[in-house]
């Protein structure tokens, strides 16, 4: 039964995840926490880093199905994934020795702060009109790779902390701050998440930081799910989801914070 349902999981963090370029750490990590923690319904982990490093092999996987969906589909711009994930690589690295440090509590804590942050930027996101909606880049296009190198390298370092791949944050920036079109955003990002997951995933393999059977588990579903949510994306508008998605953050980074601040 547990197998099915980490399938199940993984089925629905990968459509949900790829749909909206986030990478499916942020449905991962809380349902870790809340269901797979010690004292839930499978108590699977008992330190933060092992939820963080589990999660982050689940967003690799993730990242790689749904990447090689967009790669398909021609909208990855490799003009600016390359550097940017170059740039995540060594975030990840240190973020991934940092989170040792971390207690559960202390989890709970920074990482309802964190998703308290990301629901206000996603809210805020969903309030104002993006870029056309198209799903190539215009003939000519600039951007600033200078500000997208730099916020790269704080993505790296954020996803491995957290287990939650960069997509929440990368997606935003290249949107509203670098001018992407919003497909290509979500598609190139991918790309940045698979590359800085999968060093994250590197770095937490070797501290023993990952618990097998759900990384496993979750992970091949999250991989047939990509699949499904890349073809979906090519049909879907994602403010109506994005907009759900930051209320459901909200309130989740609420009682995350009262349940880190009790302990």
């Amino acid at each position: 039964m547990a197998i099915i349902l980490f399938l199940l999981l993984g089925l629905f963090v990968g459509i949900f995840g790829t749909l909206v370029g986030i990478g499916g750490g942020l449905i991962c990590v809380p349902v870790f926490i809340f269901f797979m923690s010690d004292g839930g319904i499978y108590p699977y982990f008992h330190t933060a880093a092992q939820i963080t490093g589990t999660s982050l092999f689940v967003v690799l996987a993730n990242a790689v199905s749904g990447t090689l969906a967009y790669i398909r589909q021609k909208r990855v711009f490799f003009r600016a994934a390359v550097p940017f994930a170059a740039a995540t690589l060594p975030g990840a690295f240190m973020g991934s020795y940092i989170v040792n440090s971390f207690s559960a509590p202390q989890l709970d804590l920074y990482y309802g702060l964190f998703m308290l942050c990301m629901a206000c930027i996603m809210f805020w996101n969903t309030t104002h009109k993006p870029p056309a909606d198209i799903h190539e880049i215009p003939e000519g296009f600039q951007f600033s790779q200078w500000i997208g190198v730099v916020s790269s390298f704080g993505v790296g370092f954020i996803s491995s902390i957290f287990g939650i791949g960069g997509g929440v944050i990368h997606v935003p920036l290249m949107i509203y701050l670098l001018g992407f079109p919003v497909h290509v955003a979500t598609a190139t990002s991918h790309f940045v998440l698979a590359c800085s997951s999968a060093f994250g995933v590197v770095s937490h393999f070797l501290l023993d930081h990952i618990i097998w059977l759900p990384a496993i588990c979750i992970a091949t579903g999250a991989a047939i799910g990509a699949q499904i949510g890349a073809k979906i994306s090519q049909k879907t508008k994602s403010k109506v989801i994005l907009g759900l998605l930051s209320l459901a953050m909200f309130a989740l980074g609420i009682r995350l914070i009262l349940l880190g601040s009790t302990h």
